[in-house]
């Protein structure tokens, strides 16, 4: 037994010197089926560029869905494109004794085999909007290849079934799904959707008294068309079918290959534009399909996805040394989890919370939910901030600053609309920011009233759950930031935007404490920010913990940039606005110091927890700062923050143990957030509080799993804060000033570690196998 530990450490060490010269292996991570779907809720994710599929064998058939982000239709809906339908005679997908279908995250593309030497190949360009199926077999085969679409007529959307637009659960009047313009053209399928001149934006901007400035305001739906056009090398149109899928009714364009071959390929172009004619839209798409190239399209592709994996990692268990695979699956699901956001790297449109690019069925997520595929709850064209956080942060130091420029992007395209709605309403300067914020920039009308109390504030949200609830936008703010913090990049394009959103509170809330009084801030030279909520849980707050931690990290972060990024003239004014930022708030539990929700506050009505906001996102509190004990008697005495604690969506219990040090909590809640989903593929978690995939609980546990492996203090780089001594693990991630951490640990050591430069070595402090006591006198020795 000591020989065969000693030769395995031997082996071990040889392999963590090879893996200090290359990166790490991920082919552990390829999923395999080896028998067919029983339907979609059983299908696989595939994606790129912008582009999302679902795949899966059912009955001898291979189906998919596919969807792009920026698909909006009139009442916002994020529609599918369609499903594709194929069937092979013979049929050499029947046999399941020979059938595989694999995920190859490392090429992204999924193969799947069958007998006679059955082989087909799903892939997505990542350059150019273009889906791939390739299929070669040892015998000759006919392939039919169906264009499945469910919006080949006008649909009355009824119910529950508005959940999945802008109209929620109150349409102010009849709302239908348009049909589809599809046919047969040169020997292959044109499908498209095109909006109405008229949209929801429309009603909503009228409903929130803004028509004065209307022409003005971003408006990403009118007038939009999308959709694509299927060939096949060889395929001609063979007639039109029909049928039902899962509660809904479809028709179908079938093509098929004009004689039987060892090879063939199908490609799915896609083209969106705006307010051009229909004509003009066709054209533009054969354009580009005549001019691409394939073979230089998968060189790109394979590439780009090369270079993804490349550029980041978390491997956990990477010898399968425990009886149990419940933690090499951690490293699994992380890795799962981040393909699926890799969908979404060249997107006009942030990642969906909600189910991102792969939403199914609806019935398979809440079986009265007898809709369309296109359906998901909590709308297709809202970005619910406190959502969307947690779907773009991991993606700092996991290095993808590529996919999370969309995010970033799409606040940049608001803040025009946002700066309009605080001079309309209030007469003041500044961007504000709702929750429930449509993509194009207003509060979702129904979470705004559709029938309001008269002459209430027109520009409050009348909902009790999201009133003056405009903090989250800062969120963003610091991940702006931290582009340059972690990239060291030119922010420039940034600097306005983030200036703005910090002017709205100086200004609204003086604004608000005047026309109250006389005086614009309190005693000690404050503002006074009331009314205001800590999160949707804590309301009618006066001075938010949540809130005045976004307001002072923004600021002193933008104060440290270098000159080229703060002119004098914005310097001066964000050294006064500091002073003018309320101090945290704190209350007694259990005879000690805690930190508060807020000052004060009117009523509860959800389950977040803000008082460890100062935690995380905003770092006040952690390891190596000042005063870690408040903050972890907060996390275990605070009844609030017990009661609420769970791992399930988007709550981040998992990420306030880490970033405090708790590593038992930690790895108890990480094993819970990011085990196997109830389907069978593992990541595709929820609903939660959302819908599946719910993409904020793959957030979530992304970040918590990031931070028990790294955090930043200053300068210092604390090496596993809350990690597991007992978890091996190899993982490379991303850190300030342009840093790369990449390491191994293995039977409780740190057997690797690469510090990149290697002038930021001085700065790591490695904190495995560190207890609590060690890690709460940190602030007093760094």
């Amino acid at each position: 037994m000591k020989t065969s530990l000693l030769l395995f450490s031997f082996w071990a060490v040889s392999q963590s010197v090879l893996f200090g010269q290359q990166e790490a292996d991920i082919s552990a991570y390829h999923l395999t089926w080896e028998s067919h779907s029983q339907n979609s809720s059983a299908s696989m994710p595939l994606g790129g560029g912008d582009i999302g599929l679902n795949v899966w064998v059912e009955d001898g058939e291979l189906l998919f869905y596919f969807s792009r982000s920026g698909t909006f239709d009139e009442h916002n809906t994020l529609l599918k494109l369609g499903r594709m339908r194929i069937g092979l005679t013979p049929n050499l997908l029947s046999d399941e004794d020979e059938f595989q279908q694999i995920l190859h995250l490392e090429e992204g593309k999924i193969l799947i085999r069958g007998s006679q030497g059955l082989e087909m190949v799903l892939w997505v360009d990542v350059e150019k909007p273009v889906i791939h199926l390739e299929s070669k077999a040892d015998i000759p085969l006919e392939v039919s290849a169906s264009y499945e679409s469910w919006r080949h007529k006008d649909r009355k959307v009824e119910g529950a079934a508005n959940n999945a637009n802008s109209y929620k659960w109150a349409p102010p009047q009849e709302v239908i799904t348009y049909a589809d313009s599809i046919q047969f053209e040169d020997s292959g399928v044109l499908f498209y959707h095109q909006n109405r001149e008229e949209t929801v934006f429309d009603l909503t901007v009228a409903l929130q008294q803004l028509i004065a400035v209307k022409d003005e305001l971003y408006n990403p739906i009118g007038s939009l068309i999308f959709g694509g056009w299927i060939e096949g090398d060889g395929f001609l149109p063979n007639g039109e079918s029909s049928g039902v899928y899962e509660d809904t009714d479809f028709n179908g364009w079938r093509l098929k290959s004009e004689q039987a071959r060892e090879n063939h390929h199908i490609s799915i172009h896609l083209h969106t534009d705006q307010h051009i004619a229909a004509s003009q839209w066709k054209q533009k798409l054969r354009n580009e399909a005549a001019s691409y190239e394939r073979h230089t399209g998968k060189e790109k592709a394979l590439a780009w996805w090369k270079e993804f994996w490349d550029r980041s990692y978390i491997i956990t268990d990477p010898y399968r040394r425990y009886v149990s695979d419940s933690v090499w699956r951690l490293g699994r699901n992380y890795q799962l989890f981040r393909f699926m956001l890799g969908a979404n790297a060249k997107g006009d449109f942030p990642t969906k919370f909600n189910g991102g690019l792969f939403t199914v069925d609806p019935v398979h997520t809440d079986s009265s939910m007898t809709f369309t595929p296109d359906h998901r709850n909590w709308g297709g064209g809202t970005m619910t901030a406190m959502n969307q956080r947690l779907v773009h942060f991991p993606m700092i130091k996991a290095g993808d600053f590529d996919l999370l420029a969309p995010q970033l992007q799409h606040y940049l395209r608001l803040q025009k609309t946002a700066e309009l709605r605080s001079k309309v309403y209030w007469g003041h300067e500044g961007a504000v920011f709702s929750e429930q914020l449509e993509n194009f920039g207003l509060p979702n009308p129904t979470e705004y009233g559709w029938k309001r109390p008269e002459n209430f504030d027109p520009g409050l949200e009348h909902n009790t759950w999201l009133e003056y609830q405009w903090d989250t936008v800062l969120e963003f703010c610091l991940m702006m930031l931290d582009v340059y913090h972690y990239q060291e990049e030119d922010i420039s394009q940034y600097i306005p935007f983030i200036k703005s959103c910090l002017v709205f509170f100086d200004q609204h809330y003086q604004y608000r404490a005047a026309s109250r009084g006389i005086k614009e801030l309190d005693g000690k030279g404050h503002l006074v920010l009331y009314p205001g909520t800590a999160n949707e849980t804590y309301k009618m707050a006066y001075n938010a913990n949540s809130t005045i931690s976004g307001l002072k990290v923004i600021t002193e972060r933008m104060l440290q940039l270098p000159d080229q990024f703060v002119d004098t003239e914005l310097r001066e004014y964000l050294e006064g606005f500091i002073g003018r930022i309320p101090p945290l708030n704190y209350r007694e539990i259990k005879g000690a110091t805690a930190l508060a929700p807020a000052k004060l506050w009117e009523r509860v009505n959800n389950t977040e927890t803000p008082q460890l906001y100062p935690v995380y996102p905003w770092g006040i509190y952690g390891i190596g700062r000042p005063d870690l004990v408040t903050a972890i008697h907060t996390y275990q005495e605070d009844p609030d923050a017990i009661t609420f604690r769970s791992h399930v969506g988007w709550k981040q219990d998992n990420i306030f143990a880490a970033r405090l040090g708790l590593t038992r909590d930690a790895r108890n809640l990480t094993l819970r957030k990011m085990a196997d989903a109830q389907r069978r593929f593992p990541a595709f978690w929820g609903p939660g509080f959302d819908w599946v995939p719910d993409h904020n609980w793959g957030g979530s546990g992304m970040i918590g799993m990031q931070e028990m492996l790294l955090q930043d203090v200053g300068d210092t780089l604390y090496l596993f804060p809350a990690w597991p001594k007992e978890w091996d693990v190899r993982f490379k991630l991303h850190a300030p000033q342009n840093t790369l951490i990449q390491g191994e640990v293995l039977g409780g050591e740190l057997l690797h570690l690469e510090v990149t430069p290697s002038s930021r070595e001085k700065n790591v402090v490695n904190l495995l196998g560190k207890g609590l006591r060690e890690k709460l006198q940190l602030d007093a020795t760094n």
